[in-house]
């Protein structure tokens, strides 16, 4: 209803009690050049200002993905302060396990809904980012490791959202693909893997669902800042006809002079008298053209139009209704990943529940998603509720994951006393977070523990399985049933439950390949880069397309899913479509006793390629519902742009002339259905890429291979040391004297922050030591106050000083001396 090209009408604010509308081409024309400048920066920390003097108010962001994180007192970024409480949906990583459009958007929106509720104009979300490894802290809220399955979901997610009358913020933009270093890693990408990959999911969300804005990354990419990356943010607003707004992440931006020039057009948070002063100085200096300004000065007083024109939408969805959708959601995305006829559970079957995780289940990460859940449920109190004659044992500590021998002796003891154990083991909190990445794909040593003392004392066990990526299973083929729940939400107990006991039908299909172990994956010996740049070695060799070349087992693969009833597939078609590409379709049918869902999956397989390219890549999927004995006829679109690649030497998409294989399939390596097609296109010629990339073997790629593949010098590694710029870190400061004050000082105040919480004090502490200066502009610090503290760090004690003394007081927040309505709000 509201997406697309804004209206060119502003609302006014409220002070007067009424709603006044302003052309917003009239208002930009009518604006001082400091209200201009003033609207290029939030308000506050969570606010957007907009002209006080023509009566536009500011309006309200609010973290995301999964559910809202609105502060009204203290703010932050990273979840240590509090937040309103909101519906927990299930994180990205168990969403994207639906394999379902219309579901996602249904979550989509009732998080509008939310968001209505709570005076929210903008959503900080989808995270549209690929999984490289399982390592990454922030996996939990990102998709996938492939594009299109992400792109099409992060689609949904923001139609829903966005049909409320409320905005999203497709992130980040782009290779945020690891927590280490974040802020100041160059991601340097070659320009296959750029577009096949990392850009994609953007492309199909940008050209379908038309987000309001896209928020651009911490990082460097190829040797640019995100915020000020021309070409980057030339391409999506060129070639995929983004019109929305550049918003950069919270810190994000990095050079006055470069940013506004380079496409970016809010930063945030605000207020940034800095940044305001030096748009005005290079725009009088004829530096920078008005014009330039004008266009996003336009753009962010869109975002108020479009708020404005939502403005009386109804809330659709009741609070209960909203629980209702996440229920939905996390039994939709339930991954079965075993079951040799333990589940369902029998009827009247003693259950021995075992694991803290439970009565304290893990549901989602921690960051700046952390969510403030409405009422938390959990798989005891619904198992309980549902009559089941279960006893129970904690098994292990739920904030550590240790275990003793008193609490697993307890735990066998309970178990061999049912029919039936069913275990609850995971990630603990502190090892999925914003901000640091895993050091390993293990499991506390307490829960694999847990699990073989429990297989041993009943053969009949369950394993039920709570966090947000991957993990290794030494375990595996014990519990005669896995159940992977991964962060399933405020209402994942009673979905858990549900599935348990057949109440629901498990339809989750893994959207990430499950590797045997850490050192299986691609970039093993790469991740995360431990300096300051981090070079994509294997290009387009991420997840079930590295594994697929390279011939590697997996644990679980891409796609993967059991159900309690079983489908066959049948009658595949494959007819010319008027774009150059086909329509796809086959019959599938339920042969089992009970109701379900199929994840029906296509696969495009180039079978004689020139280019190098992946073994073969989801292009489409659908879900069908089926009740026994039912058959229905699945029908997939599949575009010509389906067939090609990218080339690196024309900078275009290319298809190649030949022959390739249509895949229907029920995950990446069980492939039911198939047909050779032939496509026109170019003619088949060699890349001129290394060996290693046209014949992928285990072990990962080399960095002569890449410089080869790469075709072009590496962006400089900036090396931490004297002189200090504002991109030092905090960590980097050890050296100096001022530094060592610092850390003292930031140490002891996390240790009043967070006194009782080691876990999440030694999180925030490594955050906080690859933070560089630049990111003190997120507590509305002037950055120039940051130069001078550079030069003092530096030893240049005059310079620094005299930069102090220069240093004005900051102008009221506005631009237009009208105080912000929460100017203390900041911290």
């Amino acid at each position: 209803m509201f997406e697309g090209k804004a209206r060119r009408m502003v609302s006014g604010g409220r002070a007067g009690g009424g709603m006044s509308l302003f052309d917003v081409d009239a208002v930009v024309a009518a604006m001082t050049l400091e209200e201009k400048c003033a609207c290029l920066t939030g308000e506050g920390y969570w606010e957007l200002g907009g002209c006080p003097r023509l009566g536009i108010g500011p309006i309200t962001v609010s973290d995301g993905p999964h559910g809202l994180r609105r502060q009204a007192d203290t703010a932050d970024n990273l979840g240590l302060a509090g937040s309103e409480p909101a519906v927990c949906f299930p994180t990205a990583s168990a969403a994207a396990c639906s394999f379902d459009a219309d579901l996602v958007r249904t979550m989509g929106e009732a998080l509008g809904d939310e968001a209505r509720g709570q005076g929210v104009a903008v959503v900080l979300g989808p995270g549209a980012n690929m999984k490289r490894s399982p390592l990454c802290g922030r996996n939990f809220e990102y998709f996938s490791e492939d594009p299109h399955l992400a792109g099409e979901l992060a689609a949904a997610y923001i139609e829903g959202v966005q049909s409320r009358g409320v905005g999203t913020s497709l992130k980040h933009f782009a290779c945020n693909n690891q927590e280490t270093n974040r802020l100041i890693v160059d991601a340097v990408v070659d320009e296959r893997a750029l577009h096949e990959l990392y850009l994609e999911p953007f492309r199909i969300a940008v050209e379908k669902a038309r987000p309001w804005t896209v928020m651009t990354a911490y990082n460097l990419l190829d040797g640019a800042y995100c915020s000020e990356n021309a070409r980057l943010l030339a391409l999506a607003r060129d070639e995929w006809g983004f019109d929305g707004a550049y918003v950069s992440d919270w810190g994000a931006e990095n050079d006055n002079k470069a940013s506004l020039p380079s496409g970016l057009d809010l930063v945030m948070p605000g207020p940034r008298a800095d940044y305001r002063a030096d748009v005005a100085a290079a725009v009088q200096a004829g530096e920078l053209s008005e014009e330039r300004l004008d266009a996003a000065v336009r753009r962010i007083l869109e975002l108020h139009a479009k708020h404005a024109a939502a403005e009386g939408t109804s809330v659709v969805r009741s609070l209960d209704e909203r629980l209702d959708v996440a229920r939905a959601v996390a039994e939709g995305s339930a991954v079965l990943l075993e079951n040799d006829g333990a589940l369902p559970l029998v009827p009247g079957a003693r259950v021995a529940v075992i694991g803290a995780f439970a009565r304290e289940p893990r549901y989602q990460g921690a960051g700046s998603s952390k969510i403030n859940p409405v009422p938390l449920d959990c798989a005891w109190d619904a198992l309980a509720a549902a009559g089941a004659a279960a006893s129970y044992a904690p098994g292990y500590d739920a904030a550590t994951g240790e275990a003793d021998e008193a609490l697993l002796d307890e735990a066998a003891r309970i178990a061999a006393a049912a029919d039936v154990a069913v275990v609850f083991v995971g990630l603990p909190d502190a090892s999925e977070s914003e901000g640091a990445d895993r050091v390993d794909m293990a499991l506390p040593a307490g829960h694999n523990a847990l699990v073989e003392r429990v297989c041993a004392a009943n053969p009949n066990t369950v394993a039920v399985l709570q966090g947000g990526s991957p993990v290794e299973l030494p375990w595996r083929g014990r519990p005669r049933a896995v159940l992977l729940c991964y962060l399933a939400g405020c209402r994942g107990g009673q979905a858990a439950a549900d599935l348990l006991l057949g109440r629901a039908n498990p339809s989750g299909k893994l959207a990430e390949t499950w590797p045997v172990r850490l050192a299986d994956t691609p970039c093993a010996e790469h991740f995360p880069e431990k300096g300051r740049q981090a070079r994509y070695r294997e290009s387009v060799y991420t997840g079930y397309r590295y594994y697929d070349a390279a011939g590697a087992d997996v644990a679980y693969p891409f796609g993967h899913g059991l159900s309690y009833t079983e489908f066959s597939y049948r009658d595949l078609q494959v007819g010319e479509a008027p774009d150059g590409g086909f329509s796809v379709s086959c019959l599938v049918r339920n042969d089992g006793p009970c109701a379900g869902r199929e994840a029906v999956q296509l696969y495009v397989a180039p079978l004689e390629p020139g280019a190098f390219r992946p073994p073969q890549e989801l292009k489409g999927f659908a879900k069908a519902a089926l009740a026994p004995g039912e058959e229905c006829r699945v029908t997939l679109p599949l575009p010509r742009r389906a067939f090609a690649h990218y080339d690196a030497d024309m900078r275009a998409w290319d298809v190649e002339a030949g022959a390739y294989e249509v895949r229907i399939a029920a995950s990446s390596r069980d492939v039911r259905l198939s047909a050779r097609v032939e496509v026109a296109g170019s003619p088949r010629r060699e890349d001129g890429a290394p060996e290693a990339y046209h014949r992928v073997r285990p072990g990962g790629f080399s960095d002569e291979a890449f410089r080869k593949l790469y075709g072009r010098a590496l962006p400089k590694v900036v090396v931490p040391m004297r002189p200090y710029t504002a991109n030092a870190t905090v960590g980097d400061l050890k050296a100096s004297l001022v530094g060592r004050l610092v850390h003292y000082l930031l140490r002891r105040e996390l240790r009043l922050l967070l006194a009782g919480d080691a876990e999440r004090r030694a999180q925030a502490e490594l955050a906080v030591m690859e933070t560089p200066l630049r990111t003190l502009a997120m507590s509305g610090t002037n950055m120039n106050l940051v130069g001078a503290a550079v030069d003092v760090l530096n030893y240049r004690f005059i310079r620094g000083f005299k930069k102090l003394r220069a240093l004005k007081p900051a102008p009221p927040p506005g631009g237009a001396g009208a105080p912000s309505e929460r100017e203390g709000d900041n911290v």
